[in-house]
């Protein structure tokens, strides 16, 4: 059975930091591109960042650019989002999602898709 179990979202103060992981099963990443995407209540999907698996090059939104870092580990089928220097405007439900070979913005894109994790930055 395919499936993406995202981790590590939760309640931080702004300025802090967390680590989104994005754990696969049921395939192997080594062929997929990862897409972050997160969506705050009453707002469309936004794509945050993205990562390919040619040739690792990477995408980030303008707003969390110089911020965050997207990352893989093939050998553990996993991949990761480090958010630093958070902001409450970056609270929302934050997915992972896999498609074939190459990233993308367009989460319409994507085959797999997790449940989703909640970050909150609130004093």
């Amino acid at each position: 059975q395919v499936q993406l179990v995202e981790s590590g979202g939760g309640l931080v103060q702004p300025g802090g930091s967390l680590r989104l992981s994005c754990a696969a099963s049921g395939f192997t990443l080594d062929y997929y591109a990862i897409g972050w995407f997160r969506q705050a209540p009453g707002k469309e999907r936004e794509g945050v960042s993205c990562i390919s698996s040619s040739d690792g090059s990477t995408y980030y939104a303008d707003s969390v650019k110089d911020r965050f870092t997207i990352s893989r580990d093939n050998d553990k089928n996993t991949a990761y989002l480090q958010m630093n220097r958070l902001k409450p405007e970056d609270t929302a439900i934050y997915y992972c999602a896999a498609k074939y070979y190459r990233g993308s913005r367009d989460p319409g894109e994507y085959d797999y898709w997790g449940q989703g994790t909640q970050v909150t930055v609130s004093s």
